[in-house]
């Protein structure tokens, strides 16, 4: 039984694709604001942009590490970015980095930051 992945478009150009988009709709979200955002909002906001900047940074690792299997694998090359999205999201639930923390209290101190009671 062949279980392969066939279609136009291979794994690192999907990839590369998904990751214009999430680097968009990031930046759209931070600019497009009117108003200030709530402090909710710019936390999830900064948590997403750390959660981005470490994704970034384990497929550059990733990159380095010498494969002892030569073969092609399609799925690692369908799923294995969305692998690293979730990593990089749960290292930023478990506390990150501490850059989100970073950009939050700069975005509080320059006033882009709408205080609520919440």
């Amino acid at each position: 039984m062949d279980m392969s992945i066939s279609g136009g478009v291979n794994g690192s150009d999907y990839a590369s694709v998904i990751q214009q988009t999430q680097g968009s709709a990031l930046e759209n979200k931070l600019n497009n604001s009117k108003d200030k955002m709530t402090d909710v909002e710019a936390m999830a906001a900064c948590k997403e942009f750390e959660a981005y900047m470490l994704e970034q940074v384990y497929k550059s690792m990733e990159k380095t590490v010498m494969k002892a299997d030569k073969k092609e694998n399609l799925y690692e090359d369908y799923f294995g970015d969305m692998m690293i999205q979730e990593y990089s999201k749960i290292a930023v639930d478990q506390g990150g980095i501490g850059l989100a923390e970073y950009l939050y209290e700069s975005m509080k101190n320059n006033n882009q930051i709408r205080i609520t009671g919440e």
